[in-house]
């Protein structure tokens, strides 16, 4: 079905209006804004769900192009294309909520970052690179830590993007393990 001139310049003048709610600095400010709020969002999955029930899925070997673990990013996929479809005018019409498609796009923003740092930089998926100083090797530092529980009680760094200093983590799990909540591994033992 072909859409008449009058329904095309109705589209036109919708979407028109649609982008002239928002001003440029608002919407940069929400993407923003989205993008930090993910990784609170990020840190509780991944502490109550991926170190609950999901354990047998994220703690898997890394060594597949595909593993079980990536099934979680369908959940922030899944959450991008929502706030997409809601912020639509071509899906949702008069009742699209602009900010949908900036928060939308906040999430996909997040998606992409937490792939190059995550899985492409921590874990060593796409690329081969180790750094030797600055935040990249923080980052990879507190991961390391994070891996270094045997088992979904204790642990700590759940954030996949920022990084807490890890001599606190170090200390943090020598506290874990001295109170009986994490068992680490021989390594980070003494």
């Amino acid at each position: 079905m072909q859409a008449s001139g009058d329904q095309k310049r109705n589209f036109r003048s919708r979407a028109m209006e649609y982008k002239e709610t928002m001003s440029t600095l608002a919407i940069i400010a929400l993407i923003l804004a989205t993008v930090v709020a993910m990784e609170g969002v990020a840190w509780a999955s991944h502490k109550y769900i991926m170190h609950g029930f999901g354990w047998a899925w994220h703690h898997e070997p890394h060594d597949k192009l595909l593993e079980k673990n990536d099934l979680f990013a369908i959940f922030g996929a899944a959450m991008s294309i929502s706030m997409f479809v809601v912020g639509s005018p071509m899906i949702m019409g008069a009742d699209a909520w602009e900010p949908g498609t900036w928060i939308g796009l906040g999430i996909l923003f997040y998606g992409i970052v937490y792939t190059l740092v995550h899985d492409g930089l921590v874990h060593q998926r796409y690329f081969r690179w180790v750094p030797r100083r600055g935040y990249a090797k923080r980052l990879v530092q507190a991961h390391k830590l994070h891996h270094a529980t045997m088992s979904k009680e204790g642990g700590v760094s759940f954030g996949f993007v920022f990084a807490r200093d890890p001599a606190i983590l170090k200390a943090e799990l020598r506290a874990q393990r001295e109170a009986g909540v994490a068992v680490v591994r021989e390594a980070l033992a003494d």
